[in-house]
């Protein structure tokens, strides 16, 4: 565990204790009264395994599938059948894995979704570069897509050989998207790659915008330990150097910032599963975050099937919050919009924001980590790029740990973070 993580987070909770994950969890679940709710499903299927990518995930079986998707649509049930009227929810996601390799059944999972909650925001998913063929994408928007984020990393040989993945044609990619044009389409790009530039970034993010984009994510890459990746990350200086000049890039012409590691053409344009209140998650490794605790399922597929048949929930760990824990939860989190609204935070809590941190909003102003205007505490460069600093270290010390354990062990007894 690193000690930077383990001192934030004994002073941001004023405790000692760890964040501790039993495994045990809540047949019903206190979602009804959740305000700003969103909904996230995991697909797991892949044709090819890429090494580099630490999430859940394993090699497609059209009958192993089939079983999935049939599992799935009783776990939205199980938990939808748990109130009385539908329920609002912003948005939906899809993830993976490879989502489209269950386009087919997409409809079908999407009804199940229908049945118990009315979606205000759209529905997204994630799409390999090989998903983007009209037939497919068609498919998709009859379902009831409307976002899609495809899963780029780089147009350039050099990295994506790199990275184990197949060229990608751009006038493909934009002809497809001329053909069937969706509200939201967002690239996503891997940064700090070893001997990554800025003209490299540039040019990927140029081919994007020409190739039909209008949403840009750039994350930056992490070498976690469980992985195959032989690739090693950018030193901090030149991250730093990188992550400036490209964010100066994106807002020179005209993008807006609207979280951490993404850029729009214009603010209306969003695609973000993670900076919400709130959200219920279904499938295998799906994390579920309510007001007082946040719970992931498990990673196996065959025992996520086995729980959900048995009509018990496929959750693996549960984390019951302390109130400065779940604190911690919603800075850290609603902070990747690269803002912070000191009216949310009080009507999500009932206390001030300065009340509970006056002195660490302080230091963050004295540092030049933040502004504040009408109580709305905004991101500098510097705070951004901090920000992404600490998310690596807050990745390595609690998600790599946890993924690894969850990996192997379906059920694990207890983690502590």
């Amino acid at each position: 565990m690193s000690i930077i993580t383990t001192l934030t987070r004994m002073w941001l909770t004023r405790s000692v204790k760890p964040f501790l994950f039993t495994n045990e969890y809540d047949q019903q679940l206190p979602f009804s009264e959740c305000e700003s709710l969103g909904l996230y499903i995991h697909i797991p299927f892949c044709k090819n395994i890429c090494n580099f990518c630490p999430y859940c995930k394993i090699v497609y079986s059209e009958p192993q599938c089939e079983q999935y998707i049939d599992a799935l649509i009783r776990e939205i049930h199980l938990v939808g059948n748990q109130i009385t009227e539908k329920k609002r929810v912003t948005s939906l996601y899809f993830g993976g894995g490879t989502p489209a390799l269950a386009a087919g059944r997409l409809k079908e999972i999407l009804d199940a979704v229908h049945a118990h909650f009315i979606i205000t925001e759209g529905v997204g998913i994630e799409l390999h570069p090989d998903n983007v063929t009209v037939p497919l994408l068609r498919q998709l928007k009859a379902a009831g897509v409307t976002k899609l984020s495809i899963g780029i990393q780089s147009f350039q040989g050099k990295f994506q050989s790199l990275l184990g993945r197949k060229p990608v044609d751009p006038s493909v990619l934009s002809d497809a998207l001329k053909t069937v044009p969706f509200e939201t389409v967002s690239m996503d790009f891997i940064f700090a790659l070893p001997g990554q530039t800025f003209d490299d970034l540039k040019t990927d993010l140029d081919t994007a915008f020409a190739s039909g984009a209008n949403h840009i994510a750039i994350y930056p890459f992490i070498d976690f330990t469980f992985t195959e990746s032989p690739v090693k990350a950018l030193p901090k200086r030149e991250k730093r150097q990188l992550l400036d000049k490209i964010t100066n890039y994106c807002l020179q012409i005209g993008c807006v910032r609207n979280s951490i590691w993404t850029f729009a053409k214009n603010a209306s344009t969003q695609y973000s599963s993670m900076t919400r209140d709130n959200f219920l998650g279904f499938g295998c490794s799906a994390a579920t975050l309510l007001r007082e605790q946040f719970k992931l399922n498990t990673f196996s597929v065959p025992e996520y099937c086995k729980r959900v048949n048995n009509g018990q929930l496929p959750t693996s760990l549960t984390l019951r919050f302390s109130l400065r824990q779940r604190m911690v939860y919603f800075l850290f989190w609603t902070a990747y919009s690269t803002e912070v609204s000191a009216a949310g935070f009080e009507r999500f809590f009932g206390i001030p924001l300065k009340k509970m941190y006056g002195f660490e909003l302080a230091l963050a102003k004295r540092f030049d980590l933040i502004t504040e205007s009408g109580g709305i505490y905004r991101m500098t460069l510097k705070g951004a790029f901090y920000y992404h600093y600490y998310e690596n270290f807050y990745t390595l010390s609690y998600i790599d740990k946890m993924w690894g354990i969850l990996r192997k062990e379906a059920f694990p007894d207890h983690i502590e973070l």
